[in-house]
């Protein structure tokens, strides 16, 4: 069979000055002209439609999507590679989680003053000028919700005081009360966890406490109420130990009642009504910072 020698260069040799393309030429005479053929042919449509999907790529901007696609996922490549063995990998997935806590705390009050002036031409401001850490202890009872979300219920006890400062306006005078206070205290929180990364977990809190002072309450100038509710609101991270978690948490807690008792039938000494009677209303607060156990 005769070979037609009378080929198009620009058909069947596209690439003039490859190293392929002379390999062909060398090749017309011998029996591969043929597969060689057919091989460039292939390569010629496969490189226009190359060329035809990377016209299309660039008419639609696609470099620039690849660079903002790229860094938005950099940092989870990096985050990828920094991972570590997690200590107790399924601690999360339990239905109940038991433990205890300890801490410490402040406790602060907010006064309203009422402006009155009494008989004796005396009115009075209160303050706390300084504050006394106390001491705090839970048990803990922590029930899954969901991926993000734990129902957290700690009843504990409260062990503190405050140094209330009374002061006259005008002459200076002034007197210091220090108001001692343990509570029963009875916290239920929603805890929002964020994802786990290694052996952290950070979340936020929110809640509501009910409080019981059970100290002995004395004639003194001024005099709390027994009850009392919070609204609370704090953060912290679970940390995953090899045999526990150890959980720090800050949480800050505001009362919505007024605390202090108006009905003073207790005072020995009548007079001494005028430093209750110089408050419309206090509100209790506190800073209360625990580690948990579980």
């Amino acid at each position: 069979m005769e070979t037609n020698t009378n080929i198009r260069k620009k058909d069947y040799f596209p690439f003039s000055k490859g190293k392929n393309n002379n390999r062909l030429k060398n090749a017309v005479n011998s029996k591969e002209r043929h597969f060689l053929l057919a091989a460039f042919k292939l390569s010629a449509i496969i490189q226009t439609s190359n060329r035809s999907i990377v016209s299309n790529l660039y008419t639609m901007n696609v470099s620039r999507y690849t660079v903002l696609i790229l860094t938005v996922l950099l940092p989870f490549c990096t985050f990828a590679q920094n991972r570590k063995v997690q200590n107790l990998p399924y601690a999360d997935l339990k239905r109940i989680h038991l433990g205890f806590s300890v801490g410490t705390h402040i406790q602060d009050l907010t006064f309203t003053h009422s402006g009155n002036m009494n008989e004796n031409g005396e009115v009075w401001f209160m303050e706390v000028p300084e504050f006394s850490p106390g001491f705090s202890v839970n048990l803990t009872g922590d029930l899954y919700l969901c991926d993000h979300l734990n129902l957290r219920f700690t009843p504990g006890m409260y062990f503190g005081n405050k140094t209330v400062k009374m002061r006259e306006e005008t002459s200076g005078e002034y007197v210091i009360q220090d108001i001692k206070s343990n509570y029963v205290v009875l916290p239920v929180d929603i805890k929002f966890s964020s994802k786990r990364y290694n052996n952290y977990r950070p979340y936020l809190t929110g809640g509501i406490m009910g409080t019981f002072d059970v100290s002995k309450k004395r004639s003194e100038y001024l005099k709390l109420n027994t009850f009392d509710f919070y609204l609370s609101i704090g953060f912290g991270c679970d940390l995953y130990l090899p045999f526990f978690k150890l959980i720090p948490e800050l949480k800050f807690c505001f009362g919505l009642t007024d605390v202090i008792n108006h009905k003073r039938k207790d005072l020995t000494d009548p007079l001494n009504i005028k430093y209750t009677d110089a408050l419309k209303k206090a509100a209790s607060n506190m800073v209360v910072l625990t580690f948990y156990f579980e």
